[in-house]
């Protein structure tokens, strides 16, 4: 029995329709004769969606109890001894409740495809387990039901449910989506349009990036080489010269034509040492590449126009942008160019861009140097002109112009000499002399066809033409060395000058300054080595690269020691000596990024100790001042009540012991905040995580405040929150009385409670002054009060100590303005993970 089909209907945020399409599905197979039944499927009391389950066959659910409550989830067995060809099951990322056969849906799912049922499901972008932390950051709530990206990649068939923001809001406004009265809060929050336009762009990028993998798959299988242009992907080739910012702005351009551009930057850097290009220029192009929304990549090759069109179709790219030869014209009869070359051999299928731009034919400038070595290329070149040239003058000279004279006969050889150390160097010249003077003795100098010269004159000519021969293809060649060392010489001044400026700016990482080194000497991997002491092992502080797992620094191919207990070791092949001496700059530069780094840790730390002494400034402060008002009154009301000559009344006597008892409870509080706050810096503060209902906390921390101070509104289907219940309370307690503390007479404050998606948030409301929205964070910070709060009235902890406690607890705290003037207070707690909301009014996709 083979392993049934998965079809996911992939939404972008709750409400879009995923359901409603999954049930359309299943009337259409139902119509085609498919045995089709509903293995899952919440409808949230939407009408619409309900409707759809009619005419459909659906299978019991499993009764469930846990903690007093009975829920329903997904009869597994049931399924399995039904199979059908088709079962549908809602909300792929649901946790199922303690007790259930397994403990995520997925997994159910996943039984029923292994016994051959095909399955059609549903999930929202939001619970894709990798974009958890993208979702965070967008929504600000963290998803805690998630399900592998393995196991939505796996399906057979991902369809997106789509639907613009705008719509999806007036579904909402409209109530089909929640009951009118939940439509407020979840417009305000969860579904604001900047939170919807984020999350679906997050599906349309997910989808397009799994076509991808469909269409690479399918490509790999039918062995498919020739490019398809479903998508347009522009390679930019750079030479690192400044012309490459240019290529890369004119590809931009090219990618915004179309739907879905894009631009992949690539640099091809040959394998015989350090990287052609300006490390500096490189830099800056990456930079822009990545700023423009494109890719930059390097690539190793010695034949650049053969890598760069191996990378091009390795991606499926449909064009390529170079740029025009900054050759002069005389160097094009060492090749036609890369430009051309690229152009030629592209195909049909691959389209290229030559721009003109600003360096065109300007010369590539000084060639960065690999030792004092003429490329192989010329080398060959040379020895062909050396060798062979002599003799297909030998014969040109004998069958066209025999009679043309000694004196030009050597001419044209030496022509032939100074050709051959030209392009090649001194060993071609010194070859081309030696066989150019035995030819000429040979065949042009009497006696003919004998290596005997009967002339004085002709032997003197000989050797005035060996001498000059040589003289000038060791001025050539000593030439060529001279240009080449400068060259070096400018390389490695550029590269140092770079680097130096980075790391004194600070504007390089260790992992960027490793990279840098793998990717200006073409290696495989670099890993910075550090050990303790000379018998303690090595461990590897940064790496870049593919980097394989080392002992230590001998078993790479290249290392170099920085000190006795540092060194830089990388991996691809072994260096010339002559780029050692930029290595050790490279890692002499690491140990100083090191050293910074451990200086900023320091730093750090003494900042901290630097806080902790001002608060422990502002603690002896608030001890010496505000906590001696309270001690001041209860003295004064005990000195009273204690004197003989004063008759007290029992109305006096009940005033004077009402006096003592409050001031005794404002010192406890003082001196309660002052503990907490303690704990907080200290980082003691273990909180003990449970599960409770938050109508069970909130009344208990208003014992501090007036009862007709606050009005509460927290509904009892609340779902159930993980917190330290203490720490709960005294959060509440305190954001309350700051609450309190400012609200103006006769408005109470107002304690609120709801669930929105996967969270509880409880929202205190006054309607007192207000605080400007600079000052929104400041006043969280300890020993802070904002505005005319009254004298004696508290130290400026309160709020302080309560962000602390909810951050310890995983919640979030903070401060929004209420409309019509006021301040509302946002205290954010997470629900507990696999207790489904009681509201009926909200769906499972928004509060799961």
């Amino acid at each position: 029995m083979g392993r049934g089909k998965l079809r996911i209907y992939l939404g972008a945020a709750p409400g879009v329709g995923k359901t409603y399409a999954m049930l359309s599905e299943a009337h259409r197979r139902i119509e085609r004769g498919t045995d089709c039944v509903v293995a899952f499927v919440e409808h949230h009391n939407r009408t619409r969606t309900e409707v759809m389950l009619h005419g459909l066959d659906q299978i019991q659910r499993r009764e469930i109890e846990y903690r007093d409550t009975v829920f329903t989830e997904m009869d597994v067995d049931a399924v399995l001894e039904r199979r059908p060809a088709v079962a549908l099951v809602d909300e792929l990322a649901h946790t199922n409740v303690p007790g259930s056969r397994n403990a995520k849906r997925w997994q159910d799912v996943e039984e029923l495809l292994q016994a051959g049922i095909d399955v059609v499901s549903t999930v929202n972008i939001q619970h894709l387990e990798s974009l958890g932390d993208v979702v965070e950051s967008i929504t600000g709530v963290r998803q805690r039901e998630t399900v592998p990206d393995e196991v939505v990649r796996r399906a057979d068939q991902i369809e997106l449910v789509d639907m613009s923001p705008q719509a999806l809001r007036r579904r909402m406004a409209h109530g089909n989506v929640y009951k009118p009265e939940k439509v407020d809060a979840a417009l305000s929050n969860y579904f604001r349009p900047g939170n919807l336009t984020a999350l679906r762009e997050l599906a349309l990028l997910w989808t397009a990036d799994r076509v991808d993998e469909y269409l690479q798959e399918y490509r790999t299988e039918h062995r498919v080489s020739k490019i398809w242009g479903s998508r347009e992907r522009i390679v930019v080739g750079l030479t690192g010269g400044p012309e490459g910012r240019t290529l890369i702005r004119r590809a931009a351009r090219l990618a915004e034509k179309g739907a879905g551009g894009e631009v992949l930057a690539v640099y091809v850097a040959r394998s015989d040492g350090l990287s052609a290009a300006s490390p500096k220029e490189l830099a800056a192009q990456r930079t822009l590449v990545e700023d423009l929304g494109g890719t930059f990549h390097h690539v190793i090759g010695d034949n650049v126009p053969s890598a760069l069109l191996d990378f091009a179709r390795g991606v499926n790219a449909t064009q390529i942008v170079l740029g025009v030869s900054r050759r002069r014209t005389w160097q094009y009869a060492f090749g036609p160019g890369v430009s051309a070359t690229v152009a030629r051999e592209s195909g049909p299928d691959l389209d290229v861009h030559i721009v003109t731009h600003a360096e065109a034919a300007k010369g590539r400038g000084l060639p960065v140097a690999r030792g004092a070595r003429l490329g192989r290329a010329r080398i060959i070149w040379g020895w062909l002109v050396g060798v062979v040239g002599p003799v297909l003058l030998t014969l040109l000279l004998n069958g066209v112009a025999p009679e043309v004279g000694l004196a030009n006969d050597m001419l044209l050889f030496l022509t032939l000499t100074v050709t051959a150390a030209l392009i090649g160097g001194l060993l071609p010249a010194l070859g081309s002399v030696a066989i150019g003077s035995l030819l000429l003795n040979y065949y042009f100098t009497p006696p003919l066809h004998e290596f005997t010269i009967a002339d004085p004159k002709n032997i003197v000519a000989i050797v005035i033409f060996v001498g000059v021969a040589v003289s000038v293809a060791s001025v050539v060649d000593l030439a060529a060395r001279r240009t080449h060392q400068a060259a070096r010489l400018r390389a490695e001044s550029e590269i140092l000058s770079f680097l130096a400026g980075n790391v004194l700016r600070g504007e390089t990482s260790l992992e960027s300054l490793l990279e840098q080194v793998r990717e200006i000497f073409n290696m495989e991997s670099v890993a910075l080595l550090e050990r303790e002491s000379d018998v303690d092992p090595w461990t590897c502080t940064g790496s870049a690269g593919i980097a394989r797992a080392l002992a230590r620094p001998e078993d790479a191919d290249v290392d170099m020691p920085v000190g006795d207990r540092m060194a830089l070791a990388l991996s691809g092949r072994v260096l010339p000596a002559e780029d050692r001496r930029v290595l050790a700059a490279f890692a002499a530069q690491a140990a100083v990024v090191i050293d910074r780094q451990r200086l900023v840790g320091e730093a750090e730390q003494a900042r901290e100790l630097a806080e902790g002494n001002r608060i422990r400034t502002a603690l002896l402060a608030a001890v010496s001042h505000d906590l001696r008002t309270p001690l001041a009154g209860i003295k004064a009301a005990v000195s009273s009540l204690r004197s003989d000559d004063v008759e007290w009344s029992e109305a006096d006597h009940a005033e004077l012991l009402e006096g003592i008892e409050a001031g005794a409870d404002r010192l406890d509080q003082l001196v309660g905040n002052l503990l907490d706050m303690s704990r907080l810096q200290t980082g003691t503060v273990t909180p003990l995580i449970r599960e409770i209902y938050v109508d069970e906390v909130v009344p208990m921390a208003l014992g501090g405040v007036p009862e007709d101070s606050v009005v509460l509104d927290i509904p009892e289907n609340l779902p159930m929150v993980a917190v330290d219940p203490g720490l709960l309370e005294r959060t509440v307690a305190n954001i309350v009385e700051n609450a309190v503390k400012y609200a103006p007479a006769g408005e109470p404050v107002v304690v609120s409670a709801s669930a929105i998606a996967d969270r509880v948030e409880i929202r205190v409301t006054d309607r007192g002054p207000g605080v400007p929205d600079e000052a929104k964070d400041r006043i969280f910070a300890p020993f802070q009060r904002y505005g005319d709060a009254p004298r004696g009235a508290g130290v400026g902890l309160g709020l302080a100590v309560a962000r602390g406690f909810t951050e310890a607890i995983g919640g979030t705290l903070t401060a929004e303005d209420t409309p019509g003037g006021g301040m509302t207070m946002v205290l954010t707690l997470p629900a507990t993970v696999g207790h489904p909301v009681a509201d009926p009014d909200l769906p499972a996709a928004a509060t799961s």
